[in-house]
C-alpha cells in the first residue's frame, strides 16, 4: 500500500464532502474520528505489529524472566491515553504523543540511534512504526464520513 498517496486521495475526497458541514458537525466529526483512530492505534501497539500487519522486531533477551518468558510487551504504558494523545478541531484529526516521550515514540518508529540510559552506550534500535493508517483503516474513516454526512 502506498499509504502517502492514499492518505492524500482519502484527504481530498473528505476534504471535499465535509465541507458541506457546518463547522460544529465536521468538529463532531474530527473528534469522533480522532478517539477511534487513537483506539485502532492502541490495538496495533498491543498486538505487537506495525501497521501493514508484520509483527515487531522482538527484543533483545535481556527483558526475559528466567524461564525464558517476556516479562512485559514493548510499550505497554506508552500506548495509555496519558501518553498517546488525540487532537482535533473543525479541520483535522490527529493522533500524537505526550511531550515527554516524543523522543522516545519516534526512536522506535523510525529506528533511531539513542543511549539507553543518559550514561550508557548509543545503541541502533530497530523500527516499529506506533502509527501509521491500514488498509481497513482508511475504509473505517470512508465509511465513518458517509455515515457522518448521511445523518
Amino acid at each position: 500500500m502506498d499509504s502517502l498517496s492514499d492518505f492524500q486521495k482519502l484527504d481530498e475526497t473528505l476534504s471535499v464532502l465535509l465541507q458541506q458541514l457546518s463547522p460544529q458537525s465536521r468538529q463532531v466529526f474530527t473528534r469522533q474520528v480522532a478517539k477511534e483512530l487513537r483506539q485502532r492505534q492502541q490495538k496495533h501497539i498491543q498486538e505487537q505489529k506495525n501497521p501493514d500487519g508484520s509483527p515487531y522486531i522482538p527484543r533483545k533477551n535481556k527483558r526475559q524472566d528466567k524461564h525464558g518468558r517476556i516479562r512485559r510487551k514493548m510499550f505497554t504504558r506508552l500506548r495509555t491515553a496519558r501518553f498517546m494523545k488525540t487532537e482535533s478541531n473543525t479541520d483535522e484529526a490527529a493522533v500524537t504523543f505526550a511531550a515527554g516521550v516524543t523522543n522516545l515514540s519516534a526512536v522506535h518508529h523510525y529506528g533511531l540511534r539513542d543511549k539507553v540510559s543518559p550514561d550508557g552506550p548509543t545503541v541502533r534500535y530497530a523500527r516499529r512504526q506506533l502509527l501509521g493508517f491500514t488498509d481497513a483503516d482508511i475504509e473505517w474513516i470512508k465509511d465513518l464520513a458517509l455515515t457522518h454526512i448521511a445523518k
